[in-house]
């Protein structure tokens, strides 16, 4: 089964400053605001929400498309999810723009300062996605995540004309659509992502039931933060998996990225919706035991040892002669 995962492709400048920022502001001159901070520490890091997913996907070997647009300095980039199992042979690269940056500092209070680049994302709306098909040889499904808004229309309006089947997965840019924008991406999908509050944003401005958004899409599938993950089809009992055990929680930048790449992994290999599901669950674990949205690594043995203990021993029988 061939993927497709279209989404925003970004870098991460995450500085830390030691003070706080309070003691900088002056009450009465913030409508006059000039201040630089001197900061102890940068961190460079790989992001972007279908990277993010384009990467753990080629981590469990079910090698997905890259769909987005990026700038001139991509080269590194693209050199590490290549090495990593993605196909980035269908970014586009801007001859004016570069990659989207998120440049955020963070003060001692946790306080956070930060600017978000949009960049070379707003050229993924020139992507055609039948040329991506013809490079490809065919795809089998389309991921259409948080990426650039017109981007996001073109491609959904493409895949129902063309009749290739997609996931709706429009996350962070929920916050910016209206009701009219949410049901032109949504109806006619073979999968709905999102979280719990996701799931409720949507249904509020829709205005649509959850009853309703089963009869506009195939398969609803809401992530529950630590209670795992539920799967919702008209007229079928739920699915609802749990989480695997986690050892030490670091960072959850980047866990609803990873059960989505667990989770179209699973599609993937042609296993069933639970077992899509815990594979989902198990890289979502991984990921919130470290620092950054890519930095995790996948041990075959390791992972289907925390597999195994999680979901057992026939779930793992049929996952292990997959995994990548």
């Amino acid at each position: 089964m061939r993927i497709a995962v279209c989404g925003s492709i970004a870098n991460d400048h995450l500085m830390t400053f030691p003070g706080r920022f309070s003691d900088q502001l002056v009450a009465d001159q913030l409508h006059t605001v000039s201040l630089s901070f001197l900061v102890d520490r940068l961190e460079i890091r790989r992001g972007g929400v279908g990277a993010n997913i384009a990467f753990g996907m080629g981590q469990l070997g079910a090698r997905p498309v890259l769909v987005g647009a990026a700038g001139e300095d991509f080269d590194e980039y693209r050199v590490w999810l290549e090495r990593h199992g993605v196909d980035t042979d269908s970014v586009r690269i801007s001859e004016v723009a570069h990659t989207a940056r998120f440049v955020c500092t963070t003060d001692a209070d946790n306080n956070q300062i930060g600017s978000f680049y949009t960049g070379a994302m707003s050229e993924a709306r020139h992507i055609e996605l039948q040329h991506v098909a013809d490079r490809a040889g065919h795809l089998d499904l389309v991921l259409i995540g948080a990426d650039d808004p017109e981007g996001m229309i073109r491609h959904t309006e493409e895949c129902r004309t063309r009749g290739i089947p997609f996931a709706a997965d429009y996350s962070q840019q929920i916050a910016r659509m209206d009701g009219e924008g949410i049901r032109q991406l949504t109806e006619g999908a073979t999968y709905l992502f999102s979280n719990e509050y996701e799931k409720e944003l949507i249904e509020t401005k829709t205005g649509w039931s959850d009853e309703e958004v089963l009869q506009k899409v195939g398969t609803r599938v809401t992530t529950l933060g630590k209670r795992g993950a539920r799967i919702d089809r008209a007229g079928e009992e739920p699915i609802v998996v749990g989480v695997a055990e986690e050892r030490t929680k670091a960072d959850p930048t980047g866990v609803g990225d990873a059960f989505r790449a667990g989770f179209l992994s699973g599609l993937s290999w042609g296993v069933g919706l639970e077992r899509a599901a815990q594979v989902g669950c198990m890289l979502a674990t991984l990921v919130v035991e470290t620092v950054g949205t890519q930095e995790y690594e996948l041990r075959r043995v390791h992972f289907m040892e925390r597999f195994t203990k999680a979901y057992g021993h026939d779930a793992a029988s049929e996952v292990e002669a997959h995994l990548g």
